[in-house]
């Protein structure tokens, strides 16, 4: 198949990484794929496995760019595309016209969270082939919103590079016991939670619950969090940093800023937390099981898909900081259980959440979207 994936991403997130994974994979598998990026896509980078012509620059500025909309119509056309793949909603009604006029190409739109879409997207999408939900909640929110018929709607859960996790874990370990049989101190526990710097994601309730895991640890726990400030003048991170110091935990919680290597960074913890107050998926919570790291999650429709609470980890209420601090310290107070669960989460992402499934299941449902 000849595959054009779309999108007008400004930022590296959890979709970004899916569109990324997903593109090497098919072109791995033998498809030709194109890209239509923006000029400055944090994807560019992450796209070599494509031949540099397949990879194109519009402005896709927003849903009514009607010149990015016509240009990717003829990269379609000039190309040959059989499907026309978007993920971005402001790239969606783009895609769509674009196929129109690419009469033979047709549409495929990925919705990675959980927001409405708005009413128009019913006559503008009318000529979607098939939806893809990252999640089951995607799906029931997608039929809920009745604009699309249910037929077309598909649950494609995304994937992680499971080895690469895996791999990240074993050098870890080993790298741990190679300091410990050359005599070095014993590392602190670590907890971390990793994710762009927002309210939603709940980084300020990481703080307090630390400060009460802090209590019972004092100086045999550390703290991470990673992640970029999302808010527009870094207002948010500078928040966090005050309540890390007004908690009296300088020196102890550390923000690393923005993430490069996710698989060494969670592959060093022994417990990720998740605190959102939503989440469609939660694409680090499947890496952090791939590396074997429990996970403590809030109850968000995501976490309950990706955590087994009681068995790959713990799933507590939203915005309860206490019972947060409580399975934390569950978990670092009890090696072999910490260790059981972890072992579990590695078995449970390849599971269910390997790269080959995914990609294997979206070539199905393009399959589906031209008629074989």
């Amino acid at each position: 198949m000849r595959i054009l994936q779309v999108s007008s991403a400004r930022a590296f997130g959890g979709g970004e990484r899916h569109l990324a994974d997903l593109a090497r994979g098919l072109a791995e598998r033998g498809h030709e794929v194109f890209a239509a990026l923006t000029h400055d896509s944090p994807l560019r980078d992450e796209l070599g496995a494509l031949p540099p012509h397949n990879v194109r620059t519009l402005s896709l500025r927003n849903a009514l760019d009607i010149g990015s909309a016509l240009k990717l119509a003829r990269v379609a056309l000039d190309e040959k595309v059989d499907v026309i793949h978007a993920h971005v909603a402001r790239d969606y009604t783009l895609a769509s016209l674009a196929a129109r006029r690419a009469t033979a190409a047709r549409l495929v739109i990925t919705r990675h969270v959980l927001f409405p879409l708005s009413r128009l997207h019913r006559r503008a999408l009318s000529n979607v082939a098939r939806v893809i939900a990252v999640s089951d909640a995607v799906a029931r929110s997608l039929r809920a919103q009745n604009l699309f018929d249910p037929e077309k709607i598909r649950v494609v859960a995304n994937g992680v590079d499971v080895r690469r996790f895996a791999d990240a874990r074993e050098e870890f370990e080993k790298s741990v016991r190679e300091s410990l049989e050359g005599g070095g101190a014993r590392r602190p526990l670590r907890v971390g939670i990793v994710g762009e710097l927002s309210e939603v994601k709940g980084q300020e309730d990481f703080v307090r619950a630390a400060a009460v895991v802090a209590e019972r640890f004092g100086d045999a726990v550390e703290f991470v969090i990673a992640g970029e400030d999302a808010t527009r003048v870094g207002e948010y991170r500078a928040r966090v940093e005050r309540l890390v110091s007004e908690l009296g935990l300088a020196g102890r919680v550390r923000l690393l800023g923005r993430c490069d290597d996710a698989a060494r960074l969670l592959a060093s913890l022994d417990v990720l937390v998740s605190a959102s107050r939503t989440e469609a998926f939660g694409m680090v919570m499947a890496e952090a099981l791939a590396c074997g790291v429990p996970v403590v999650a809030t109850a968000t429709e995501g976490a309950r898909e990706i955590v087994e609470d009681g068995l790959t980890g713990s799933i507590v209420p939203i915005g309860d900081v206490g019972a947060m601090a409580a399975a934390v310290v569950s978990l670092l107070e009890d090696e072999g259980r910490r260790l059981a669960f972890g072992a579990r989460a590695s078995g449970s992402a390849r599971e269910r959440f390997s790269l080959e499934r995914m990609i294997e299941e979206t070539e199905r449902v393009y399959a589906e979207a031209l008629g074989h």
